[in-house]
């Protein structure tokens, strides 16, 4: 089999010569191939069958191979300065030079599999095709599930249609007879490169077989070279959730929000609101790209099909909606096998104590190490989560309302501000910072500057890119989404959580859709527009006014203390760094004074 476009057929025969495996299969996104690609797995060792989960299967990754690898990750560009200081960076020609190097025979014994994707539903004016070719059936699989694989894209595609250039090898390859028997294939931590050539919209990955690292249409494809097409053509490709919220008048609201990873985006996209009357549907949970429409307003889709969900910490409590998407028809990754025959995870909210860990060995929890890896996994299709929006694969998106930033804070930052006005909200989101996750193998450190929870994702220099949110907002004028930032996880002097999350965030959302419609009151304050303990709808939660009060409180003093560390942050992106940032941090200061 090949495609009509002979582009796409010069490329995959160009890499077979490069690559030589043992054969070329072009993937048609059948139910039957996802089972054929199952079946391999299942045969080599790498998948075991959950009994308890339907169409279910547990994978076991290396120890090496368990989450984004910053420092292996390139943006690769002809000008340094266009990568940044945020991205590691090398010359084309020498990257590609060290990387045909470690493809050539890579798929030895393998099969390549040539995976044509769409981002966005198939044929949508908003949705970009990528054309990935790897020797991973686990990539195969993760791929029919995230993206929308068949043969209708080549359809779409046709004779002469663009495509995004998706290339991936696990790195292993297999002698005669030889099979992987169990053993995760990937390469050595040091043989690792997931490369980006953003001016020929090309991804180039090698030596991981593992989430974002394989599966090319996530962060490499729908952030980092997205990013870079979207400033091109002036639209935006952001990693934010999307979900929409109707009150008990029917009025929905759309909004967007962008945490860095593990912070808790899944759960608020999935959120089951506390209060009377209000209902929340999913429309994505980690990426979207959006456009402005022909009325104005900035439009959103969720370019993807599935969820890539962090699961320790997902719960019937943390995330119902979660647990319910996942009952069947899921790839999880890393986590524990328990003696019936399901997967278990730190804090799914039910025992286990005895199963074989994410490293194959046998484990209880008296053994005093986790079961499951930080950054187990779970893939499960979008349309199993029984609160996705009817209107997630609308082809022309969903009018956003609000923009949220947020992170991970244990002191300083209150539970929720709104900016004074656009300018104000892309300084909020430019010096977003979180405690570091699970989701980054290499990153160390107590506070992290994430800005829009970007900072691993954006494509190129990020003061070029928060120039572009400056003139998004000059090109969105008064059709701008009004932009707040919020902090779920401040602590007492003693540890204790402040705010009850989870469902009862519905709360903070119902201020922010209220002073959308100048129904709820704010204070200002030096930082922002701040509810008071009255504006919030408190009822029925059993909080003390001294947690309240700490919650909504702004020390300026320690917000003052950040600075001169925000100034050194932001200076690092010399003349790249827009003037109305530096404008917006001497704003700060002043009010802070």
């Amino acid at each position: 089999m090949s495609s009509k476009n002979m582009k796409l057929n010069d490329w995959v025969s160009e890499i077979g010569k490069m690559c030589e495996p043992d054969s070329v299969y072009w993937c048609d996104g059948s139910k039957s191939e996802y089972d054929k690609m199952i079946g391999l797995m299942i045969d080599s060792g790498l998948a075991t069958p959950l009994k308890k989960r339907p169409g279910s299967y547990l994978f076991r990754s290396d120890p090496s191979d368990v989450a984004r690898v910053e420092d292996r990750t390139y943006i690769s560009c002809r000008n340094k300065e266009d990568a940044g200081p945020t991205n590691n960076w090398m010359e084309p020609d020498k990257l590609k030079s060290i990387m045909k190097d470690l493809y050539k025979g890579c798929m030895k014994g393998r099969t390549m599999f040539v995976i044509p994707f769409s981002m966005g539903p198939v044929g949508s004016p908003i949705a970009k095709i990528g054309v990935e070719i790897s020797d991973s059936p686990y990539v195969v699989v993760n791929m029919h599930i995230m993206t929308r694989v068949g043969t209708n894209v080549l359809d779409v595609l046709g004779k002469d249609g663009e495509f995004i250039k998706c290339l991936h090898s696990v790195g292993k390859p297999l002698s005669h007879g030889e099979s992987d028997n169990g053993v995760w294939p990937c390469a050595p931590i040091e043989k690792k490169f997931i490369s980006h050539f953003p001016e020929e919209d090309t991804i180039w990955s090698y030596g991981s077989g593992y989430g974002g690292n394989a599966l090319l249409g996530k962060k490499c494809l729908a952030l980092r070279i997205a990013s870079v097409m979207a400033r091109r053509e002036g639209w935006m490709a952001e990693h934010m959730l999307i979900l929409r919220l109707t009150n008990p008048a029917g009025r929905k609201f759309h909004i967007a929000a962008a945490f860095p990873s593990a912070c808790g985006k899944t759960n608020l996209a999935m959120l089951r609101p506390t209060i009377p009357g209000w209902k929340c549907e999913c429309i994505g949970d980690d990426i979207a790209w959006m456009k402005q429409g022909p009325d104005g307003r900035l439009r959103a889709i969720n370019p993807e099909a599935g969820f890539f969900g962090v699961a320790p910490g997902t719960s019937y409590k943390s995330n119902p909606m979660a647990m319910e998407s996942i009952k069947e028809n899921t790839i999880f990754t890393n986590g524990v096998l328990t003696d019936d025959g399901d997967v278990w995870w730190e804090d799914m909210g039910v025992p286990c104590a005895h199963g074989i860990d994410w490293k194959g060995r046998e484990w209880t929890p008296e053994k005093g190490e986790k079961g499951a890896h930080p950054n187990a996994r779970f893939t499960t299709p979008a349309t199993q989560c029984p609160v996705v929006c009817p209107d997630w694969e609308d082809p022309a998106g969903v009018p956003i309302d609000i923009f949220i930033f947020g992170g991970r804070r244990t002191s300083v930052v209150p539970l929720v501000i709104q900016s004074f006005d656009w300018d104000h909200g892309v300084y909020l989101g430019a010096t977003s910072a979180s405690e570091p996750t699970a989701a980054a193998f290499d990153v160390k450190g107590k506070i992290r500057r994430d800005p829009f929870a970007m900072l691993p994702f954006c494509g190129y220099n990020m003061g070029d890119y928060w120039t572009h949110w400056f003139e998004m907002g000059d090109k969105l004028g008064d059709n701008a989404p009004k932009i707040f930032y919020v902090n779920w996880f401040r602590k007492t002097a003693d540890g204790k959580w402040l705010w009850p999350g989870f469902g009862d965030n519905s709360r903070v959302l119902k201020w922010m859709c209220e002073r959308i419609e100048g129904k709820a009151g704010a204070d200002k304050t030096p930082v922002g527009m701040m509810p008071s303990k009255n504006d919030l709808d408190l009822e029925g939660l059993n909080m003390n006014d001294s947690d309240i009060s700490e919650l909504l409180s702004v020390d300026s003093a320690k917000w003052a203390a950040e600075i001169p560390e925000i100034e050194e942050f932001i200076s690092g992106f010399g003349r790249h760094m827009p003037t109305r940032m530096k404008a917006q941090v001497e704003k700060m200061k002043a009010r802070l004074a």
